[in-house]
């Protein structure tokens, strides 16, 4: 009997089996730097790390893996950045095959677009417009990387860096620098910062802003409300987010820091929780108000069909937008010209909802296993859910269940919380018989 998989299922399977081939990879000799074979447990939250671009890491990437071990990361990182579906559209292309109704279907829902036509343009796109992003972002990195580290070295620091900005995985190897620093060497330097940034907010920008954005070029009013969405909010989280940082690092992380490289790590602070995972300043150090704020942006991450995890800043913007209306007495809320429909907010508070319950459950979860602070379980929690990668310094203290829980979070982060919302979602025929309503009152 053939067995038939639902479109989301076969998404899934798809990131697993990536997943698979990158633990048996990571597992050889040849992938650690001394030479031995890595536990199994870490090289499968190491291989669910990266192909779900999180960034969260038991061992430091630059001296516990080898060049080749680098190498399988970066491929990971990469087809986890793109989606397996969208490299599979490319691959079609390039070998001029030909994609059934069915694989377009699944390719539509992988990149969280809803038309099926024109879906192999865009996914030519995609991968061009990724590879032109990347490359320049590496071309620039060379400027600093090659006279600090040589020319070989610096090249490939240079592209991997370049590829983990793009894809939101916040992977580095500047551990041979000082172990699990990230760019805290870079603070204050604002080639490395502005180029980091830049990589961060298109790859969470989506590929279906890109499009827009490529063929409506400067005709504004003419953009898709989604763009426009995804813009504004963008925007207002990482203005916003900067004067925060700002003012809540005054005492903590900035206090010996000069103005300029305060407003350096104020702007990078409020870019890489959603959802890439480096740091100019110490995570640890964060005062407590600014925890709580990268929660907050790390819960909320990136937007739709992008390279980016979290809730999605439109569904974060729908969900404010509802309850702006109902402030105004209004039914359904408007933007940009355009209503709000119920079923998109419904779906929005679901999406919120479940990745919220889950990294609540896990906290609590991971406090039981071991003595952690609650305040850092959560976060790590969330940075896992939201497939961010920061951490306060406790993912090499979770230990055995801890790091399955949190190897678990970060694939459910990537895969799970839009592929539940479809299943639930999906268009169903009406039940010819419905119970009556009944009066709850709330408030």
């Amino acid at each position: 009997m053939k067995l038939k998989l639902s479109h989301v299922q076969i998404i899934v399977i798809g990131f697993l089996s990536i997943v698979l081939v990158g633990t048996v990879l990571l597992s050889l000799p040849a992938a650690s730097a001394d030479g031995h074979s890595a536990p199994f447990p870490t090289a499968l939250f190491t291989a669910v790390s990266a192909s779900c671009v999180t960034g969260l890491a038991l061992r430091d990437t630059a001296t516990g893996w080898s060049p080749f071990g680098q190498a399988v990361l970066l491929v990971l990182i990469q087809l986890g950045g793109l989606g397996f579906m969208t490299v599979a559209t490319f691959l079609y292309q390039a070998f001029h095959k030909r994609m059934g109704l069915r694989s377009r279907e699944i390719m539509v829902e992988s990149i969280n677009t809803t038309h099926v036509g024109g879906i192999m343009r865009l996914a030519r796109q995609i991968v061009v417009f990724t590879a032109a992003a990347e490359g320049i972002g590496a071309l620039l990195l060379l400027i600093r990387f090659v006279p600090l580290f040589g020319a070989g070295r610096g090249v490939w620091y240079a592209v991997f860096h370049a590829v983990s900005a793009f894809c939101n995985a916040g992977f580095d190897l500047m551990g041979v620098l000082e172990p699990y620093s990230s760019l805290t060497y870079y603070s204050g330097d604002v080639l490395v910062n502005v180029v980091v940034m830049a990589l961060i907010l298109i790859g969470g920008l989506g590929f279906l802003v890109w499009d827009d954005l490529y063929t409506r070029r400067f005709h504004v009013r003419r953009y898709r409300l989604h763009t426009k969405l995804v813009l504004s909010a963008t925007a207002i989280l990482t203005l916003g987010g900067a004067v925060l940082f700002f003012f809540l690092e005054g005492n903590a992380t900035g206090r010996d820091l000069g103005l300029g490289e305060r407003v350096l790590t104020a702007f990078f602070s409020s870019v890489t929780p959603r959802t890439a995972g480096f740091n100019t300043v110490s995570t640890a150090d964060l005062a407590p108000a600014s925890k709580l704020l990268t929660i907050m942006y790390m819960v909320i991450g990136g937007s739709p069909g992008s390279t980016a995890g979290g809730v999605k800043t439109t569904s974060i913007a729908v969900i404010l937008l509802y309850t702006f209306a109902s402030f105004r007495g209004r039914s359904r809320p408007t933007a940009f010209g355009r209503s709000i429909s119920e079923e998109t907010f419904r779906k929005s508070c679901f999406v919120l909802f479940f990745n919220l319950g889950l990294a609540l459950a896990a906290a609590l979860v991971l406090t039981a296993l071991r003595p952690l602070d609650l305040v850092d379980a959560l976060f790590e929690a969330v940075s896992a859910i939201g497939t961010v990668g920061m951490s306060t310094g406790i993912t090499r203290q979770l230990g055995g269940l801890g790091t399955y829980l949190v190897a678990l979070l970060m694939f459910l982060g990537r895969v799970g919380s839009v592929s539940f919302a479809v299943a639930l979602f999906e268009k169903r025929s009406a039940p010819a018989v419905d119970y009556p309503a009944g009066e709850i009152t709330v408030g």
